[in-house]
C-alpha cells in the first residue's frame, strides 16, 4: 500500500513537475488539485482556494472557460467558496457549471448529475429547500434510468433529497428515503463499507431525534 504523501512532498512533487513540464502543464495542474485537497482535509481552505484560482486560470487559458477539466477546476473552487461561507459565489459558479455541463458531459452524464446534486446542496444551505428539492428530485429521476438505482452517486442525491425533507419537517419521507440509502448500500457493498457506514450514521442520528 502506498503511503499518502504529507503537503510538503506533494508541494516538491509539484516543483518538480513545475521545472520538468511548465507551470501550467496538465500533469502540474492535476497535481495541484491533489494539493488542494490535501490542504481542504487539513482545514487549510484559504490555502487551497488560492491553489484552485490558479488552476482555474491557467485551464481557462489553455482549454477554454467551458471544457469539461475547467469545468472541473470551477466545481472545487465552488465547494471551498460553499465552504467558507460565500454561498452567493458559490453558487454562481455552480449554476454556470450546470448550464454547460450538458455541452461538456452530456446531458444526463455522470459530471453533468453530480453538478446539479452540488447546485442543490448550496441552494439548501442559502434556505431555498423547495428550490433545492426540485433540482434533486430531478437529479433521482435522471439518476435511476442513467446510472441506476444501487449507483453510488444515485444514492448521494437521495441522501441528501433526505436531508432537505428532514429540515422541511416531512420526517416520515426522509427516514424512509435514507433507510433505502443505507439497505442499498449494504446490499451492494456490504455493512462495513465507508458508504454504508456513512448513511447508517444519519439513520442513526434520525432515530435519536424522534424517529421510531
Amino acid at each position: 500500500m502506498d503511503t499518502p504523501l504529507t503537503v510538503a512532498a506533494q508541494q516538491a512533487q509539484i516543483n518538480e513537475l513545475r521545472e520538468r513540464l511548465g507551470a501550467e502543464h496538465p500533469d502540474t495542474l492535476a497535481a495541484m488539485l491533489d494539493l488542494s485537497e490535501m490542504l481542504w482535509a487539513r482545514g487549510r481552505l484559504d490555502a487551497g482556494r488560492e491553489v484552485e484560482e490558479f488552476v482555474v486560470a491557467a485551464r481557462k487559458r489553455a482549454l477554454g472557460d467551458t471544457h469539461g477539466d475547467t469545468l472541473k477546476a470551477i466545481g472545487k473552487l465552488a465547494t471551498t467558496l460553499g465552504a467558507q461561507g460565500d454561498l452567493a459565489e458559490a453558487r454562481r459558479l455552480q449554476e454556470y457549471i450546470v448550464m454547460h455541463a450538458p455541452a461538456a458531459w452530456g446531458e444526463n452524464g455522470r459530471d453533468t448529475l453530480r453538478a446539479r446534486n452540488n447546485l442543490a446542496g448550496t441552494i439548501a444551505g442559502m434556505g431555498d429547500l423547495a428550490g433545492a428539492r426540485a433540482v434533486l428530485e430531478e437529479v433521482i429521476a435522471a439518476a435511476h434510468q442513467v446510472l441506476g438505482k444501487a449507483d453510488g452517486d444515485t444514492l448521494a442525491a437521495i441522501g441528501n433529497l433526505a436531508a432537505i425533507l428532514w429540515q422541511y419537517g416531512e420526517r416520515t419521507e426522509a427516514y424512509w428515503l435514507q433507510c433505502e440509502v443505507v439497505e442499498t448500500h449494504s446490499a451492494a457493498r456490504g455493512p462495513d463499507d465507508p458508504a454504508t457506514r456513512a448513511a447508517m450514521s444519519v439513520l442513526e442520528a434520525m432515530h435519536q431525534d424522534g424517529m421510531p
